[in-house]
C-alpha cells in the first residue's frame, strides 16, 4: 500500500486520483506532482519509496536527465529577455573560437532548437575532459556538424547544454550552473539544479530502470521503431551523439552523479514543485517573481523545427530549447501553445499559457521510452488538461 501526501485543490481530484492509480497499478516506485495555476500551486503530491530504506519526502529530489535542458532554456531566455543574448546573432559573436569547420554562421537559435547540426564529439570526451575548466569547450569548438546547420534537426543529446552553457558563461561570466542556481532558483526559492549539490545525498532518491518486460511494452509504439533501430546500431547518429560522444563505462547517467561533472543536458535533479513553480514563472507572475516577459516567453515556445528527428528517428518538434507537442516524446494531449520538456528518468515539465499552467511530475523509476512519455505522465498531462480547463 502507497500512501499519498500533499495537498490537491478539489477541482483537481482527478490529477490526485491518477496519481494514485499509478501507484495501485504498480506502474510507480516514488514520485512527486505539482500543478500551478495563475501563479499559484493547486497540486502537490508525494508518495511511495525514494530507495528501499526510505519513503519519498516533501524534500526529495530525484536526477531529471534531459529534463535538465529545460533549465538551460530557462537560463538562456532569461538572457534574450535581459538583452544580453540576442538568439538571431551567430554564436561565434560571443564565442569566437567556435567559427571553425563551417560554424560561422548558426544562431543560438538553432542550437536551441536542435538544429546545429553540432551533436557528436570525435574524439569521444572523458570523465577527466569533462572536469577539466575549457577542455569541453574546446572539443566543441573543434567539432564537424553531422548535417549542414539549418537543413534540418537532430535532438542535441549531450551538446545542447554544453553549447549554450559556454555560451552563457561568455556572455555573464558564471557557468550556466552558476546563473540558473542565482538567477533563477534562488528568487524562486526552488529546490533545481543544473548539476547534483554537493550536499543533498540524504534526499536524493535512488533510480530504478524499467525491466525488460517494461522496456519491450514501450518499443512497441509503431512511431518509435526508427529510435529502436537507432538503438540498436552503434553506426547511427543517435548512438554517435550518446554512447560514442562520452569514453566511459556503464549508464551515462552515473555520471550525473557526480556533483562536480558539468553535464548541463543532463545532469540536473530538483523536485516536482520546484519545477512547476519554474514553468509556472516562465509564463506568468509567482511571488511577485516573473522569469519572461509575454512577448519573451511567446519566443520561447515558437515552433524552430519539426518533422522527422534525424538523431532520434521519430517526429519532434521543438521551439527555443524546449519540447513542443507532436509526436511520441510529448506525452498526451494538452494546449497547443504549450512547451516543456522529458526526460528518460520519467520526468516531465510543461508550462500551458493558454490555462495558465505550470506542470510538473518527477519519478525514480525510470521510463521504458528514451524520452518520458509513458503511461503512468500521460495519464496525468490529460487530467491536468481536463481539470484546467473546467
Amino acid at each position: 500500500m502507497y500512501e499519498i501526501h500533499g495537498v490537491c485543490e478539489p477541482r483537481y481530484n482527478a490529477v490526485r486520483e491518477a496519481f494514485a492509480r499509478n501507484f495501485e497499478q504498480g506502474r510507480e516506485l516514488g514520485a512527486s506532482l505539482a500543478v500551478y495555476q495563475r501563479g499559484r500551486p493547486v497540486v502537490e503530491l508525494w508518495g511511495g519509496r525514494a530507495s528501499r530504506t526510505t519513503g519519498w519526502r516533501r524534500d526529495t529530489i530525484a536526477l531529471l536527465a534531459s529534463a535538465t535542458k529545460g533549465l538551460v532554456a530557462t537560463a538562456a531566455m532569461v538572457l534574450v529577455d535581459q538583452g544580453r543574448l540576442n538568439l538571431d546573432a551567430p554564436i561565434a559573436d560571443y564565442w569566437p573560437e567556435f567559427a571553425v569547420s563551417g560554424k560561422a554562421k548558426i544562431p543560438l537559435r538553432w542550437v536551441l532548437g536542435h538544429r546545429s547540426g553540432v551533436v557528436t564529439v570525435d574524439p569521444p570526451l572523458t570523465m577527466g575532459d569533462i572536469g577539466q575548466n575549457g577542455a569541453v569547450s574546446r572539443a566543441l569548438a573543434a567539432a564537424r556538424p553531422a548535417w549542414m546547420p539549418g537543413q534540418a534537426h537532430g535532438y542535441h543529446c549531450l551538446t545542447m547544454g554544453w553549447l549554450v552553457g559556454e555560451v552563457v558563461r561568455r556572455v555573464t561570466g558564471q557557468s550556466v550552473q552558476r546563473f540558473f542556481a542565482t538567477e533563477i532558483a534562488a528568487p524562486l526559492g526552488v529546490d533545481l539544479h543544473i548539476g547534483l549539490p554537493a550536499d543533498s545525498d540524504r534526499k536524493v532518491a535512488d533510480l530504478v530502470p524499467p525491466t525488460v518486460e517494461q522496456l519491450l511494452k514501450g518499443r512497441d509504439d509503431p512511431e518509435l521503431t526508427g529510435l529502436n533501430r537507432a538503438i540498436c546500431d552503434p553506426g547511427s547518429l543517435f548512438h554517435r551523439s550518446t554512447f560514442g560522444s562520452i569514453a566511459m563505462k556503464g549508464d551515462l547517467l552515473a555520471a550525473a552523479c557526480i556533483p562536480q561533472a558539468e553535464m548541463p543536458s543532463f545532469g540536473g535533479a530538483g523536485n516536482a514543485a520546484g519545477l512547476a513553480r519554474m514553468y509556472a514563472a516562465l509564463i506568468g507572475e509567482v511571488d511577485g517573481v516573473r522569469l519572461l516577459r509575454p512577448e519573451t516567453a511567446d519566443r520561447a515556445r515558437t515552433v524552430e523545427a519539426s518533422g522527422m528527428d534525424l538523431v532520434l528517428r521519430c517526429h519532434t518538434s521543438y521551439g527555443r530549447g524546449f519540447m513542443l507537442p507532436g509526436g511520441p516524446m510529448w506525452p498526451g494531449s494538452c494546449s497547443p501553445t504549450a512547451f516543456g520538456h522529458a526526460g528518460v528518468t520519467g520526468v516531465f515539465a510543461y508550462a500551458d499559457p493558454d490555462h495558465e499552467v505550470g506542470f510538473a511530475y518527477v519519478p525514480n523509476r525510470m521510463t521504458e521510452l528514451i524520452e518520458g512519455g509513458d503511461a503512468r505522465v500521460r495519464h496525468l498531462v490529460e487530467a491536468t488538461h481536463r481539470c484546467a480547463a473546467t
